[in-house]
């Protein structure tokens, strides 16, 4: 179950690495990806980016150093606070075909929340 947890953190992590950098340093990129980006304040989506880099090193870092690994559940559940946030504002914005990866990386989250704690 370990290694099956640690794959499940590895991948919302190179999804929220991903989606967080576009959103945090590459507005324009991510306007083309994402056109909700573009409908936003500029800081809104590079808070949104950088707070999910922060929820990145929560989901990786504590366990991997062993310093202070119940952070870990905790980061995965900010992170699927996230997308659940993300899925309302899609649904609000009738953006039905955006909410599926919304979906499926609440499902990888709750999955570490629970394994984790």
């Amino acid at each position: 179950m370990n290694i099956v947890l640690w794959i499940l953190q590895g991948i919302l992590g190179a999804g929220f690495i991903y989606s967080g950098w576009m959103k945090a340093f590459q507005q324009e990129k991510a306007r083309t990806a994402w056109p909700w980006v573009g409908d936003v304040p500029k800081p809104l989506a590079s808070g949104i980016g950088m707070l999910e880099w922060a929820g990145v090193l929560g989901v990786i870092l504590p366990l991997a150093t062993g310093i202070a690994p119940v952070l870990t559940p905790i980061a995965a559940l900010g992170l699927a606070v996230t997308v659940l946030l993300g899925a309302a504002f899609h649904v609000f914005r009738k953006e039905y075909k955006e909410i599926g990866i919304n979906i499926a990386f609440l499902v990888l989250a709750i999955i570490v929340v629970v394994g984790r704690w």
